[in-house]
């Protein structure tokens, strides 16, 4: 279950209302959940307990996919997928991979988002804003001048905004839903403390093995020869000595 509590259809504000119709049908999304692409839907039920933040998302969405738009889909859905998959969303990154077949992509190129800088699936300026969506995700918008420059020897200006914005939106997108646990990200998670077998040992100097393992000397190594003991005995003459002052 998401973390935060779901707004009913018959409780949401008017464009809640209209959404919930047209991807859930009848159906109260809350009571029972799920749509088409298998998702339990949550993200808008959750989403509806602000009506304005629900309005404003859902306007960023429709402001995406405006026919108007300069940056094309299809590398619009290359900054999408890859900043769900780098922000470790799996609901953006599975439900933006279907978006990356439906745009024309193929399964092979899907398949390489994960580790697209050894694929050779890419064209050169798919591999720019690949290489720029990491800088925006992972860097926090840290961007060599080289990689933008390559950019835009494929891209005018107003592309690339679009392109920021967008990807931008979506790494926020994969990091909500990562802390809400909404849709897919509603997982336990995996770093946690494994207890040991016996039960006996919840306060334990798990490293202490180490203390005993140093290697011993054995007692001819241990011990110093007759003209090593004579060698550290003799005095060394001094400089002034040598030079007789």
């Amino acid at each position: 279950m998401p973390r935060l509590s779901q707004v009913s259809k018959d409780d949401a504000h008017p464009l809640a209302q209209a959404v919930y119709s047209m991807i859930f049908g009848d159906r109260d999304p809350v009571a029972e959940p799920g749509t088409a692409s298998g998702t339990p839907g949550n993200w808008w039920t959750v989403f509806a307990l602000v009506p304005d933040a629900f309005d404003h998302t859902t306007a960023g969405f429709q402001f995406y996919r405006d026919p108007g738009r300069h940056i094309s889909a299809k590398l619009r859905e290359l900054g999408q997928t890859r900043a769900g998959f780098t922000v470790g969303s799996q609901f953006v990154f599975s439900q933006h991979c279907k978006a990356m077949r439906d745009v024309g992509f193929s399964d092979e190129q899907v398949a390489a988002i994960p580790a697209w800088s050894v694929a050779d699936c890419w064209s050169p300026v798919e591999r720019a804003v690949l290489a720029y969506t990491d800088c925006l995700v992972l860097q926090l918008g840290r961007v060599p001048n080289s990689l933008f420059a390559e950019l835009q020897r494929h891209l005018s200006d107003e592309e690339i905004l679009e392109f920021t914005y967008i990807t931008c939106t979506y790494a926020m997108h994969a990091t909500m839903s990562r802390a809400l646990r909404l849709e897919y990200d509603d997982v336990d998670d995996r770093v946690v403390e494994v207890a040991d077998p016996s039960g006996q040992m919840s306060g334990l100097d798990v490293m202490a093995v180490v203390d005993d393992a140093t290697p011993q000397h054995s007692a001819d190594e241990a011990t110093t020869s007759p003209a090593q003991e004579a060698e550290v005995a003799t005095p060394h003459p001094s400089l002034e000595d040598v030079d007789g002052g």
